[in-house]
């Protein structure tokens, strides 16, 4: 019978893998919590009304994992979690106490066409500031994300930040003769900008009602990188950014509208500086999203970012982490079969006193056991044979410099975790 595959656009985490995904949780949750943020969760499944009303045509229709449930009603797998959160947010919209600063770091799923940097299934760091209406929450937010990239070793050299102001781009639409009832269709065009050719860029925005004349305005307008300084918002934005050390990871850019509906002003994208992939993570300002979905009118920003992107971004960047912690500190080798039981009992009492350690389960040759335990990165072994149990003691064994020492099993436990202490964090 051939193998059975797994589903398409999603991801084994075998231990390597997973490895590399805890260690970006553990940046992740760092930064959060440095920033004062708390850590939630929502539910994999909402029901689809959530996202119809305010998420975006492409996002429902196209993109979303879609079912009936027994009881008739049709639920999705959460495509996207800002809606998620301001259900959450709505439900308790009185007793929260303001500001809420809430994070997350679990899967989303979106029916995409698989490619690379893009799943179906993949992980995303979600974090909003709420109860805040002002610019210098929406720099706090981008403040976040810049500390994330400083502390994977990502420098403006790698990485930016582009910025822009739905706002602000409204008003410049609407100043070359933009409607309102045409603005959702220029905002969804203007996001397809640096995702088409120019030719097909120009006949998408025929296709959806745009005149020639109106093309070129727009693209006198989409050009123009000094637009931010007459809008005070932008502004402000720009001077707390510097306040909080992130401004050189910072540009204006009227590109940047993002394509989901219910963004209302300050909206950004991270882009790696060589343009080899889609964006890094995306967010902005969501004043209206709370009430939309039944609380009080409460204001938030926020980002999003997906980590299969951010992973080749590290990759390429040369600053993805070489080394994992290895599974235990200690492997525990029992050499010959009378000391089998000696070795279980010695592991259980070096975990009993905090030591993290693997049993090799059955009595082999040692330098088996002691070649499992270098490709594992296991730093040390405690070998124990026949001979061994009668002296009463064991071999203490340094995988990194082959030192080898006898220690009384009666010490085994201070020994251990002594000699623990003095390794090199690097090396283990």
């Amino acid at each position: 019978m051939p193998a059975i595959p797994a589903v398409k656009g999603t991801r084994d985490f075998y231990p390597e893998a997973m490895a590399l995904r805890n260690w970006l949780y553990e940046k992740v949750r760092l930064v959060s919590r440095a920033f004062g943020y708390t850590e939630y969760e929502a539910p994999y499944l909402e029901r689809l009304e959530l996202y119809a009303a305010k998420a975006g045509e492409e996002l429902v229709q196209e993109q979303a994992y879609v079912f009936k449930d027994r009881g008739g009603d049709l639920i999705a797998l959460r495509p996207e979690l800002t809606l998620s959160l301001a259900r959450m947010i709505a439900a308790r919209s009185r007793a929260l106490p303001r500001p809420i600063r809430w994070w997350s770091f679990g899967p989303i799923w979106r029916y995409e066409r698989p490619q690379k940097g893009r799943s179906r299934e993949f992980f995303q760091w979600n974090i909003d500031l709420l109860g805040v209406e002002s610019p210098e929450a929406d720099a706090e937010i981008a403040a976040v994300a810049v500390a994330l990239f400083r502390a994977v070793g990502l420098g403006p050299d790698k990485i930016r930040l582009l910025v822009n102001n739905r706002r602000v781009a409204e008003a410049r639409y609407a100043s070359i003769g933009i409607g309102p009832g045409q603005m959702p269709s220029a905002l969804r065009l203007v996001d397809r900008r640096d995702k088409l050719s120019e030719a097909d860029w120009r006949a998408y925005g025929v296709e959806l009602g745009f005149s020639e004349p109106t093309l070129e305005g727009l693209v006198e307008v989409l050009t123009d990188r000094d637009a931010w300084k007459a809008s005070d918002e932008l502004r402000a934005f720009f001077e707390a950014a510097s306040d909080l050390g992130v401004s050189e990871y910072l540009d204006f850019e009227p590109l940047i509208v993002r394509g989901l509906d219910y963004y209302t002003g300050t909206v950004f994208e991270a882009r790696d500086i060589d343009g080899r992939f889609r964006a890094i993570l995306g967010g902005g300002r969501y004043d209206n999203l709370v009430a939309d979905v039944g609380g009080d009118r409460i204001p938030g920003v926020g980002f999003a970012m997906g980590d299969v992107t951010f992973g080749l971004l590290l990759e390429q960047a040369g600053v993805e982490p070489k080394r994992m912690d290895p599974p235990a500190q200690v492997l525990v080798c029992p050499i010959d079969e009378p000391a089998s039981r000696e070795a279980l009992r010695t592991a259980s009492r070096l975990r009993a006193a905090g030591v993290q350690v693997e049993w090799y389960p059955l009595p082999d040759r040692l330098p088996r056991q002691l070649k499992y335990a270098d490709r594992q990165g296991i730093p040390l072994a405690v070998i124990l044979g026949s001979r061994e149990i009668e002296a009463g003691s064991a071999a203490v064994k340094d995988l990194r410099t082959g030192q080898q020492t006898q220690v009384p099993l009666a010490e085994i436990e201070g020994r251990l975790i002594e000699q623990l202490e003095r390794l090199d964090p690097a090396s283990c």
